[in-house]
């Protein structure tokens, strides 16, 4: 990049800057007004039109129900090139002790996406200003998603059977939907408690994950007068569940296995021997190929609880997570401009396998392109607990803003030679068509009767 280049860019961030800095108390309104209605996955209603809106107001075309609540809104260079995704998170988790909880719902941020709408506000309040234009080298696309948070899943297999869904999370069903096939590369940046010292951290892997609905069938009969007459579904759950725990001591730790589920329903009536019970499994690992030989150890864990009771038992498997595949191009350049916006100390760098376990759907995304998922460390507790809070939305919200908007400033001016770069380097693990297949094959339903 030469001399007159470079101080262009320079005046370029500045103003992006001082836009931001002058939008401080209105884009962190914006990330509290999104957290005083949290809403589930898919059912992100108020927060996606306060969202619209608020684009609308910056003179956004909003392009929205896209897999039911998202959106998507385009701010085009002067010259073509690249387009670079920011993305943003509508929903919220089920935390019902939360102080803040949805008193109706139990729903509650209680993992900071409302953030995340802030700081996307941020960038598009300060790239949509006409000095940005004709500096673009392709454009900038403002993604909203829904339903990052894998839960619910009795409710979307209900969707997905009617046909308003294929896939369970938003950036799944939106990769399939085609909301991505324009973009080259994305990034966002999520809150996070305890994720080090300094303001930002950057790098790092999430883990793949594959969800079980298992539904035991058994027998209803009296539970006092008559329950030898019964198949007791929620003991052959129970026994499954005890042969789930005897497995631990053969996960490996170099696999990051996490195994957890919940008996999301436990029968009908206490002074009837269950007859039907639902639990809801969950195995994660470091690669979808990692999980495979766990899930096939647990669901001989599921038929087990059946078998001991002389019952049935059904176990959907339904498509979670791949693993978080950060772009390391990408990572360098969105580190470099925090050491240059917020300090050299601002932002850590994490070991690209480095996990701590739980997963996300941008993982999904980096099987198809080159994306980024730092962290921005402002919150206090336990993440998806019932002490999860924001604590500095300046950290939480602005900052990350400011470091998003000169990253995607710095890739896409000077004839987004800094974009092509990272595209020639990067190496998708997939395409688009051929990650669609893919889900769509681990999506399974087995049936095993014990005789």
């Amino acid at each position: 990049m030469n001399s007159s280049t470079s101080a262009e860019l320079a005046e370029l961030r500045a103003l992006a800057l001082r836009t931001i800095d002058g939008a401080t108390r209105d884009l962190i309104a914006a990330a509290k007004t999104a957290y005083s209605t949290p809403e589930t996955g898919f059912n992100e209603h108020k927060t996606a039109a306060f969202v619209q809106e608020r684009l609308q107001s910056l003179g956004f075309v909003v392009e929205t129900g896209i897999a039911r609540t998202g959106m998507k809104a385009v701010l085009r260079g002067a010259n073509p090139g690249p387009t670079v995704a920011v993305i943003a998170e509508l929903d919220a988790l089920r935390v019902p002790t939360h102080p803040d909880a949805d008193p109706d719902t139990g729903a509650t941020h209680a993992c900071g996406h409302h953030a995340q709408i802030g700081s996307m506000l941020g960038v598009a309040t300060a790239l949509s200003q006409p000095e940005f234009k004709d500096a673009l080298s392709g454009n900038i696309a403002f993604i909203i998603t829904p339903a990052e948070e894998f839960i619910e899943i009795q409710e979307r297999l209900t969707l997905k059977e009617s046909g308003e869904l294929e896939f369970l999370s938003g950036k799944q069903e939106m990769i399939r939907l085609g909301t991505f096939d324009d973009v080259d590369m994305a990034m966002m940046v999520h809150t996070s408690a305890g994720n080090g010292d300094a303001g930002l951290s950057i790098g790092g892997t999430s883990n793949a994950h594959v969800s079980h609905q298992v539904r035991y069938l058994g027998r209803s009969a009296h539970a006092g007068g008559a329950p030898d007459q019964g198949v007791n579904a929620l003991q052959a759950a129970m026994f499954a569940n005890s042969a789930i725990n005897a497995q631990r001591e053969t996960f490996r730790e170099s696999d990051v296995v996490r195994v957890h589920g919940i008996i999301s329903n436990g029968g009908s009536s206490v002074n009837a021997v269950p007859g039907e019970v639902l639990y809801e499994g969950r195995v994660r690992a470091k690669s979808v190929e990692a999980i495979e030989p766990i899930a096939e150890r647990v669901i001989r864990c599921y038929r087990a609880g059946a078998l001991a009771m002389g019952g049935s038992v059904e176990v959907q498997s339904v498509a979670g997570y791949h693993a978080l595949r950060q772009d390391l191009t990408m990572q360098r350049l969105f580190a470099a401009n925090a050491e240059l916006i917020l300090g050299r100390d601002s932002i850590s760098v994490l070991p690209s396998d480095q996990t701590h376990g739980g997963s996300t759907d941008m993982g999904d995304l980096s099987t198809i392109m080159p994306v980024i998922h730092p962290y921005a460390n402002s919150a206090s507790g336990v993440g998806h607990g019932h002490d999860y809070l924001i604590e500095d939305y300046d950290r939480a919200v602005v900052a990350p803003a400011k470091v998003m908007a000169a990253t995607v400033l710095e890739l896409l001016s000077n004839d987004a030679q800094l974009a092509r770069e990272t595209l020639v380097k990067h190496k998708p693990s997939l395409t688009a068509k051929k990650y669609v297949a893919v889900q769509r094959a681990r999506f399974t339903t087995e049936l095993y009767e014990s005789k």
